[in-house]
């Protein structure tokens, strides 16, 4: 059975708290199909007042995270031959569907969470480390960014969902065929009550849905995929829909 490892290096470990304890990333845990530890980095200054940050050389706004205590803790706690070393920061490698399914093959992922004005660039010359951004803005921390790592990677780890769920998720058909920055949306969800009414206008669910034909109930969900590649999300969240029923 696969297992993986996930090692987190925060000054802020009470942040994870809630969320690694509810839900799917809890029920992985407990069957113990992943392990998640939460590092706290002040625990590696031997410094009075723990301080882990310093003013930038060369000046500027802000605090920069120290190397020492960083390349102190990835010391302490890489353990495996295939570990992998993120860092998590808003100039990183943009994440997505197909970066998740590659770290979900991971043996064990040490993520560093950045803040402040960022971590010393040694760190991530030491350790060969990747840097990884969730997205084209910037967050208070990386700490917001690891959990959407987890939420996106654990789901991944055969075991922790049921591979049926996986199939008709958005983006996963591109990914099979290897097509390049074309993922696909999936098709839209509907459940009871038939007809939901609100400030007197009536929305119902496409009839097609109701009819238990699945020949027709396939065809309408292929027909209402769409590419994500380029501006094709927001064409469909902006373009009107055709509705297929036939």
């Amino acid at each position: 059975m696969f297992f993986m490892s996930f090692d987190i290096i925060t000054i802020f470990p009470r942040i994870f708290d809630s969320y690694f304890n509810e839900s799917i990333l809890k029920r992985a845990q407990k069957k113990k199909l992943v392990e998640i530890k939460i590092h706290n980095l002040r625990d590696f200054v031997k410094n009075k007042h723990k301080m882990v940050d310093d003013k930038p050389y060369g000046g500027g706004a802000g605090m920069v995270l120290m190397a020492e205590p960083i390349l102190k803790a990835v010391s302490s706690i890489k353990k495996k031959n295939h570990s992998k070393i993120i860092i998590l920061s808003a100039k990183g490698k943009q994440f997505d569907q197909k970066l998740a399914q590659k770290l979900s093959k991971s043996d064990q992922l040490i993520l560093i969470s950045g803040r402040y004005e960022g971590i010393d660039e040694r760190v991530k010359t030491v350790l060969k480390a990747d840097e990884i951004s969730i997205g084209p803005y910037v967050l208070t921390d990386g700490d917001v960014a690891i959990q959407v790592l987890l939420s996106a990677i654990v789901r991944l780890i055969p075991g922790v969902i049921k591979m049926e769920s996986l199939k008709e998720e958005s983006h996963r058909n591109s990914l099979i065929k290897g097509e390049k920055g074309k993922g696909e949306l999936e098709y839209p969800h509907y459940t009871r009550p038939e007809v939901f009414t609100y400030k007197g206008k009536k929305y119902r669910v496409p009839k097609i849905l109701l009819t238990g034909h699945h020949k027709k109930i396939a065809a309408w969900r292929k027909a209402h995929r769409r590419a994500s590649s380029g501006n094709g999300r927001e064409e469909w969240r902006t373009k009107k829909r055709k509705t297929v029923e036939k």
